[in-house]
């Protein structure tokens, strides 16, 4: 992902949490995302996050797929276990790493390619399963990767940086007949009437520490 480590000078005041870490020993190494990335925003709110909630980085596992998104965990719980699967298949990987060990928070960080796309269906399973996981899905509807392809959460109408308009609907994934109203695209709290079996599924902005952090503490209990 990327060689650059931060400097590990510190001030020696720096505040430290219940289990004696500092916000430091929760980050990772410097982005190479673009300068303004949201995703940087979202690293930032899990560091504060796990830092106040006094969660030991090695008590972490963090696993993502392929994508500007799946980058990501290299940015933040640098002590932590972490694995980069393959495109679409983050959540697999995740359970059977929770069926091996029980003991370990799990963090899947997703994107709209790997989630909405070739992964759509590794989502729903892990959905219904409820496996015991926080999912991140870092949305911003292009392929940021491969430079500005629309996704399939790309917003009707919305132009590309060569500006070519896309025709096509955002993907309402959990649109079915037993729908109670009209889901706009990722409404996961609305999918959890739909996929029996889901324990929890929320729909949350993770640019806000204090929303990464009430996620993070609902994870469900189950398998």
């Amino acid at each position: 992902m990327t060689y650059l480590a931060k400097p590990k000078l510190r001030h020696p005041t720096l505040a430290t949490n219940k289990v004696g870490y500092t916000r430091r020993d929760y980050e990772g190494k410097i982005s190479t995302l673009c300068a303004g990335c949201g995703h940087d925003s979202i690293s930032a709110s899990i560091i504060e996050a796990c830092w106040e909630l006094d969660i030991e980085p090695h008590r972490v596992a963090k696993l993502s797929g392929i994508g500007c998104s799946s980058k990501t965990p290299d940015y933040f719980l640098g002590a932590s276990h972490g694995f980069n699967t393959v495109h679409g298949r983050m959540p697999s990987v995740l359970t059977g790493a929770n069926l091996a060990n029980r003991d370990l928070l799990y963090l899947g960080v997703s994107g709209d390619g790997d989630s909405a796309s070739i992964g759509l269906g590794q989502f729903a399973h892990a959905m219904r399963r409820g496996v015991r996981m926080a999912y991140i899905v870092e949305n911003n509807g292009v392929y940021g990767l491969t430079k500005g392809q629309f996704s399939a959460t790309a917003d009707q109408g919305s132009k590309s940086k060569k500006g070519v308009v896309n025709t096509d609907s955002p993907r309402r994934a959990w649109s079915t007949p037993t729908a109670r109203s009209t889901w706009w695209p990722w409404r996961c709290s609305s999918a959890r009437a739909t996929w029996a079996g889901a324990s929890r599924a929320t729909r949350r902005s993770w640019c806000r520490s204090s929303r990464a952090r009430s996620a993070m503490e609902a994870r469900p209990s189950s398998t």
